[in-house]
């Protein structure tokens, strides 16, 4: 009897577990694949034009981002043209700062650019600016 007791034993203990393998697996394949969406949203490409009277803006501005193939970006968050005065009117009904930092793309049409300029006040934004690369 006593023989029997221990291959028993011997062969319970063989085996693996690998159930927190499984769940390490899904945890890392989660994060790769939230931390990919992060990455690809905040590639925005712009050619900013130039300008010699540019001053520095305020970093709590809210920007608002056209790219060159015209479309709109709200602190990096695509959004449709006509979605934009209700984006920028839902950021500035909770934060404090009123203004609106534009950064546009040289290749953007100025129709495009007035049209993103008045959403923006309508919007209830107190300044609206345009971003340009300082000339020397």
């Amino acid at each position: 009897m006593i023989g029997l007791g221990r291959g028993r034993a011997s062969r319970d203990v063989g085996g693996i577990d690998i159930a927190p393998l499984i769940d390490m697996t899904f945890i890392l394949l989660i994060f790769f694949m939230v931390s990919t969406t992060f990455v690809r949203d905040l590639q925005v490409d712009i050619e900013r034009p130039g300008a010699q009277s540019a001053v520095n803006s305020d970093q709590r501005s809210l920007r608002v981002t056209v790219d060159a193939r015209g479309d709109i970006f709200v602190d990096t968050r695509p959004v449709k043209p006509w979605m934009l005065q209700s984006a920028v009117r839902e950021y500035l009904s909770r934060s404090r700062v009123k203004t609106v930092l534009t950064v546009v793309d040289r290749r953007v049409p100025t129709g495009k650019l007035i049209e993103v300029v008045d959403q923006c006040r309508l919007a209830g934004a107190r300044d609206v600016g345009v971003a340009v690369d300082r000339e020397s």
